[in-house]
């Protein structure tokens, strides 16, 4: 006789994700800075003040081991947030509590827990080598004497830069340098890392590097909560599990890279297919499988380029594939369009002002 048993129920991944313990948790958080004038404005108006709002109720959960990203334009927000964070800035109301400590009332706390990588790499000393360098920081850090040479060997290990660490500082290059910032970062043992912009001032391969190192090396392996303020929204989406997209201080959208790209950008595709191809392609419209078709242009190799839009998410776009290979239309590719960070905010923007008006 065989006795069923009653299998666990597995949770899906979205709910094992909301049973990680959170790292750092903002509510409703607003900061204003007084507006400079001129002398003019002040000879003529001496009593007025005048205030920029540079965050306006934000709120967001961070888990720990999470990759998450701020995203938005310069001025959004995302540098006072992060000062907010590192206790450099005091909030003007709201709570922001990391690794279980107010950023206000247990600002050391705080401190031991977080770390700011500084993108700066005039903050090195050029003339010293890596681990001289890192050995001047543990020093800072109060990192005990006895431990500073193991926890310098350490860090180096861990960003690659253990073969140069007797290479002047002077010599690296940017995407090396940007290596050490993340190993002075380390020194402290921080379990919350915050990086604002940390490949602004890299070449497109040094980026690239850098992004697999942060994600695989500092993320996955080390096990650090990594917090990243961009404004490529490429890097965004290609790094972060979870973003928030700031505009001019609020959050417009706050979710999972997945499904924030699919709810943006799932319905404009480029298409590339022989130029004979016209009257198949524009036919998409009519079976109602397209809502709007461009002709971007052709090549002298005889490959027409196409932007179409198909609502209805990938199996429409699998629709419109099949019914013109079914038609003997050679397609060359078949790809959905990435946006950039303007028009990413402004599709956003727009949704939710019409989800608001219905």
């Amino acid at each position: 006789m065989i006795t069923a048993v009653a299998s666990p129920n597995v949770p899906t991944p979205r709910e094992a994700a909301e049973a990680v313990p959170i790292a750092v948790s903002v509510r409703n958080l607003t900061k204003r800075f007084r507006i400079r004038r001129s002398l003019a404005e002040m000879v003529r108006h001496p009593f007025r003040v005048e205030y920029q709002r540079a965050l306006d109720d934000v709120s967001c959960d961070i888990r720990k081991g999470e990759f998450f990203g701020f995203l938005g334009a310069n001025g959004a927000g995302k540098t006072t947030l992060f000062k907010i964070l590192a206790t450099l800035v005091s909030p003007d109301s709201g709570t922001v509590i990391v690794d279980g400590h107010d950023v206000v009332t247990h600002a050391g706390a705080v401190r031991r827990a977080l770390t700011p990588v500084i993108a700066d790499e005039r903050s090195l000393r050029w003339r010293l080598t890596a681990k001289e360098n890192l050995r001047l920081y543990a020093v800072l850090y109060g990192v005990p004497s006895g431990e500073i040479k193991a926890r310098v060997d350490e860090v180096l290990e861990v960003v690659g830069l253990n073969a140069a660490d007797r290479k002047m500082v002077g010599r690296f290059s940017s995407g090396m340098r940007q290596r050490l910032l993340i190993a002075r970062a380390l020194i402290p043992r921080p379990r919350i890392l915050l990086l604002d912009e940390p490949t602004r001032s890299l070449d497109p391969v040094s980026a690239r590097a850098l992004r697999n190192f942060l994600k695989q090396e500092i993320c996955r392996k080390l096990g650090c909560t990594v917090l990243l303020a961009t404004h490529s929204s490429e890097e965004a989406f290609e790094l972060c599990d979870r973003v928030a997209i700031l505009d001019r201080g609020q959050p417009v959208a706050i979710g999972e890279t997945d499904e924030l790209v699919m709810r943006v950008t799932e319905e404009r595709y480029r298409l590339w297919t022989r130029t004979h191809a016209s009257d198949e392609v524009e036919s998409l419209i009519g079976r109602d499988i397209a809502s709007k078709i461009a002709l971007r242009g052709r090549d002298d190799n005889g490959w027409t380029k196409w932007d179409i839009d198909i609502p209805g998410g990938l199996d429409s776009a699998a629709q419109a594939v099949d019914y013109l290979v079914a038609r003997g239309v050679s397609v060359a590719r078949f790809e959905r369009i990435g946006i950039s960070l303007g028009e990413l905010i402004q599709r956003i923007t727009s949704r939710e002002a019409g989800g608001r008006r219905a």
